[in-house]
């Protein structure tokens, strides 16, 4: 007599600790084995382009602050260029140098973040106090600037709120020469360590045809070894003054696009960062940061489409403008979102402890996700 089976459903959240937020993942089991995983979403949800049709041009940008709240500052930005492309403002050469500095500050702060939880959440706990206390450094830098250490509305439509202190820059350098050391401490507690790779290697794959029609942008395409990032590719700002190199997945561990792979690249991207900084770091020249913000924003009659490489990727605001003071639409193209779609196929075929070990790999905010 044939033994009789059937799949089994099983929850994981909204309240589970390791799911990044509030996030419900339905799972469908074969015994231990994977079959699908089905995201759940919308617990986090705050109504971010709703409101943005209620607010002037520059009100938004706070909200813009509550959508990834760990990459708040890149946020801004991606909104403020955004608007600025739709009214033609040029910013002044300080703002573009300050701009820079802080998105790659807080691209550091955000994958300090993506790595020390990635680890946790397979079980290394040192790694995470290491790297937590590391982004305090960036977040002093933070709060020294604007005054608020997680949503900062700072990267205002044609200008910053503040100009920076003027101590920022020297210990902006402190902090590189700090940190620089520090990532390869991080490989040897996390990166190399024999319990993670077997976690993380060979876990969650995705070649490079489905990252592609999935979506995938960012750390996560890279990972599976294309080396398109948005700073290099489509330029913006003044990134295409800065050498830096664009890390892809190798397989050095396991196979490419895996979910050690994922978390490497992360790594590699903030030494990356940190090259960024020392040359930016030493060019900002003078100027008011303040001249070029217009006393009434109001762009014409159209609409854009801007693009920004955001730490999880591709961060993209479609704005609609009817004419008025407030934006008719804005759309916001959310990276972790596009992320978490693919949940189902990294999964599958996998056991329930590597569920976890794929969404630490992935990064999503939920903040994004949910909007």
């Amino acid at each position: 007599m044939a033994l009789q089976t059937e799949e089994m459903v099983l929850n994981m959240g909204p309240q589970h600790p390791s799911t990044h937020g509030v996030l419900r993942l339905e799972l469908i089991l074969d015994g231990e084995v994977v079959v699908d995983v089905i995201p759940h979403l919308g617990y986090l949800h705050r109504c971010f382009e709703k409101h943005s049709e209620s607010m002037t041009y520059p009100q938004v940008i706070p909200y813009t602050d509550r959508m990834d709240y760990l990459a708040s500052m890149s946020n801004n930005l991606g909104y403020a260029i955004a608007v600025e492309r739709m009214m033609n403002i040029e910013v002044p050469e300080r703002v573009e140098y300050i701009r820079v500095i802080m998105a790659e500050l807080q691209r550091i702060a955000s994958h300090m973040v993506a790595v020390a939880t990635n680890g946790l959440d397979i079980g290394a706990f040192t790694p995470f106090l290491y790297l937590f206390r590391d982004r305090e450094k960036i977040l002093s830098l933070f709060e020294m600037t604007c005054g608020a250490r997680l949503l900062y509305n700072y990267i205002w439509i044609g200008g910053l709120s503040h100009d920076i202190h003027p101590d920022f820059l020297r210990l902006t350098k402190e902090f590189i020469e700090y940190y620089k050391p520090k990532i390869d401490e991080i490989n040897d507690l996390l990166s190399f360590n024999k319990i993670f790779i077997e976690r993380t290697a060979n876990v969650g794959i995705i070649p490079l045809d489905s990252a592609i029609s999935y979506g995938f942008t960012g750390p996560n395409l890279r990972a599976s070894g294309l080396a398109f990032d948005l700073r290099r590719e489509d330029p913006y700002s003044i990134y295409d003054r800065f050498d830096f190199d664009i890390p892809v997945g190798e397989g050095l561990q396991g196979t490419v696009g895996d979910s050690w792979d994922r978390y490497f690249v992360r790594i590699l991207e903030m030494k990356e960062s940190l090259k960024i900084l020392e040359q930016a770091v030493d060019q900002v020249p003078d100027g008011n940061v303040k001249s070029a913000i217009p006393k009434r924003i109001k762009p014409p009659v159209g609409n854009i489409y801007s693009r920004t490489e955001n730490p999880r990727g591709e961060l993209g605001y479609f704005i609609i403008s009817d004419g008025t003071l407030n934006p008719f639409r804005v759309k916001v193209r959310a990276p972790s979102f596009v992320s978490l779609s693919a949940m189902g196929e990294l999964c599958k075929g996998h056991l329930v402890a590597d569920v976890i070990a794929v969404l630490g790999s992935i990064d999503i905010v939920l903040g994004e996700v949910d909007r």
